[in-house]
């Protein structure tokens, strides 16, 4: 035991060099995002694994994150290879503070080496943001009684079990979990991981015999909150697993939250049972953000730009009420608008105009009204070559059935995020090969035939653009 933690003391005395990090990414980078993105990482301190990193404001976190994170890991690692990670908190000037508690957690790792150094545990998929909370979801008559719900289980435990979230991406579903699992971590044991991880764990904790371990973690925590629980879809055996996770909770009076993109009902190849159970708790969903929520939205994350760099930054009210106006699909389209118009300013030194913004966010707001599915690809494919849905559906293989049902299978995989075995099974329950087929058959026959090249571009536009002297 004075061994390992010799070992562990030696590996935390040894810090990377982050000043030669920094030169790195500066030529890396270049010198204008280094100088306003770049430069304003610190280095906290360095674990086995992972990094801890801070920046002053969640926005810079973000922007980091999403668009440098992965470059800055790899040069960290050409440093270090046993880092396979980073993690950034928010910190502010109280830098000697900080540096005290972090004196204070590099000695619990010492003493708790066992727990926090178990590679590729379930731990590293129970990190709960501290930046997504309850003071920070901006509410409105769409998403207030998911609010009030969340708030509420945080206040008395297993009240409504299970408490079941759900909405379209982007929605705020991961918020309100992850908040939940910041207001009860401090005094409850909280796992919070979305169904892939799950789904990963369960996998590997059978490849490698430990299935007690993996019954043992998820079965003795006092909250369980699951995201995206639609893509547990098909798998039946980590299903059963699931349930009787599931049932032994409730049965101890834990708390569970899960969150999809559907309601339990509309869930597919998910087990009729595990749908009653999430049935039987208190089912709520999170609405389209209407005008006077997405404004809000935008006023909060303009201030939060304004208090980063106020004086480069002036986001007219004309700009701010045409996005919320215009993005009305998610919250994520939202900010995203946001942070482009932000991206040009920065760029180009100026606050783009109205017209300006209009280019910006072209295919924002071009497909904004979209509700491209299967059937609605069917139901004007059929249209367009004046056969039955019926007929399309068979498994007839006249010619004047075959073309039109391979143009909808193309349209279908180019327009829409669903996998090959679920456009084959909208299809009649096709194999995913038929899918494969049509699509290669279409792509080859659009270089060929000038026609068909421009039907598939006409029938593209009715469905993307609802233009209906197009078909």
């Amino acid at each position: 035991m004075k061994n390992n933690l010799q070992d562990t003391k030696a590996y935390i005395d040894k810090k990377i060099d982050w000043l030669k990090i920094q030169s790195t990414m500066k030529l890396k980078f270049g010198n204008e995002i280094y100088e306003s993105w770049i430069k304003k990482i610190n280095l906290l301190d360095e674990f086995k694994s992972y990094i801890l990193l801070s920046v002053s404001t969640r926005f810079i976190r973000d922007w980091i994150t999403s668009r440098y994170l992965d470059q800055i890991l790899q040069i960290v690692r050409e440093h270090n290879k046993e880092i396979i990670r980073i993690e950034f908190t928010i910190q502010d000037n109280n830098l000697n503070d900080q540096k005290q508690d972090l004196e204070i957690s590099s000695e619990n790792i010492i003493k708790h080496q066992k727990v926090s150094f178990i590679k590729d545990s379930f731990l590293q998929y129970n990190r709960i943001d501290p930046n997504k909370n309850f003071d920070n979801f901006i509410t409105g008559p769409s998403n207030k009684l998911a609010f009030e719900a969340s708030y509420k289980v945080t206040k008395d435990i297993a009240h409504y079990n299970p408490l079941y979230l759900y909405a379209g991406v982007g929605m705020g579903k991961t918020h309100l979990l992850n908040a939940i699992g910041l207001s009860l971590k401090e005094k409850n044991k909280v796992m919070f991981i979305s169904a892939e991880r799950f789904m990963y764990q369960f996998v590997k904790s059978i490849k490698s015999n430990e299935m007690v371990k993996f019954k043992e973690y998820f079965r003795n925590t006092d909250v369980l909150l699951i995201d995206d629980i639609q893509f547990m879809n098909g798998k039946e055996a980590m299903q059963e697993e699931f349930f009787h996770t599931f049932n032994a909770l409730l049965e101890k009076g834990s708390q569970i939250i899960v969150s999809a993109d559907r309601p339990p009902n509309k869930l597919s190849r998910i087990q009729e049972r595990i749908k009653s159970r999430f049935s039987g708790g208190l089912v709520l969903d999170i609405q389209s953000p209407d005008y006077e929520l997405r404004y809000k939205i935008i006023n909060s994350k303009t201030d939060e730009l304004i208090l980063f760099n106020s004086n480069q930054l002036n986001i007219t009210e004309e700009i701010k009420k045409f996005i919320s106006t215009e993005i009305n699909t998610s919250v994520r389209e939202l900010i995203g608008s946001l942070n482009r118009i932000v991206s040009f300013s920065r760029i180009y030194n100026k606050v783009p105009s109205l017209s300006e913004v209009r280019i910006i966010l072209k295919d924002l707001l071009n497909i904004n009204e979209n509700k491209v599915n299967i059937d609605s690809i069917q139901t004007l494919v059929c249209k367009f070559y004046k056969i039955s849905k019926n007929e399309m559906l068979s498994p007839r293989r006249s010619r004047y059935l075959v073309r039109p049902r391979q143009t909808a299978i193309y349209l279908a995989k180019m327009l829409t995020s669903k996998s090959l075995p679920e456009i084959g099974r909208a299809f009649s329950n096709r194999d995913h090969t038929t899918v494969i087929h049509s699509v290669k058959t279409i792509e080859k026959l659009r270089k060929e035939d000038n026609e068909l090249n421009m039907n598939i571009d006409s029938l593209k536009n009715k469905i993307l653009y609802n233009k209906e002297n197009e078909v």
